[in-house]
């Protein structure tokens, strides 16, 4: 008896372990009539999650003196299905300013419900030709997390403040529920 008990505890947990996983066409019906997009590159046998949010408010650009930012968030993964929901996550965010606004300080610190998330410093880049500025960071899954549940979310990068719109923060949002393999 105990031997038949063992098999069905093994042959179960095999089982949850074999569903905790999504394929790239199940996340593409998932993530129909979202700005998260799914593309897979043949080349490098790997796949990409990625939504790309629209323009920061006017007044808080030029408050930072920028002509215009906006970002990015997403991850990658081998293959074409989710085997493990990623612990990191990136977040880059484009800017476009006449002179670089965030080459000295680039530290991004995120403020949501009362709390305080230090994200770190960018990996930074600037095309001053094309007046460009990339800045990079890596943010743990459970911290966007925190930060995706809730509506009022301000962050600092460098010396700016900004505020997430409602659409970037349902962007976050349904990048975390792709991501997810719990409920599978």
């Amino acid at each position: 008896m105990k031997k038949y008990v063992l098999i069905a505890t093994a042959l179960f947990l095999s089982s949850v372990v074999v569903n905790a996983q999504k394929s790239n066409q199940d996340l593409s019906s998932q993530l129909k009539g979202s700005k998260i997009k799914l593309t897979y590159d043949a080349g490098s046998g790997s796949s990409k999650l990625m939504g790309v949010a629209e323009n920061f408010s006017d007044s808080e650009a030029k408050n930072a003196k920028l002509m215009a930012m906006n970002f990015a968030v997403g991850f990658f993964y081998p293959g074409q299905t989710l085997e493990h929901a990623p612990e990191q996550i990136m977040l880059t965010f484009w800017v476009m300013s006449k002179k670089p606004q965030f080459a000295e300080k680039h530290s991004l610190t995120v403020f949501a419900g009362g709390e305080e998330f230090e994200i770190g410093d960018a990996r930074y880049a600037a095309r001053a030709r094309e007046d460009m500025e990339y800045l990079n960071f890596l943010i743990d899954r459970n911290v966007l997390t925190k930060i995706a549940s809730n509506s009022n979310v301000q962050f600092k990068l460098g010396d700016a403040n900004f505020t997430f719109t409602r659409d970037q923060m349902r962007m976050f949002a349904d990048l975390l529920v792709a991501a997810d393999l719990s409920g599978n």
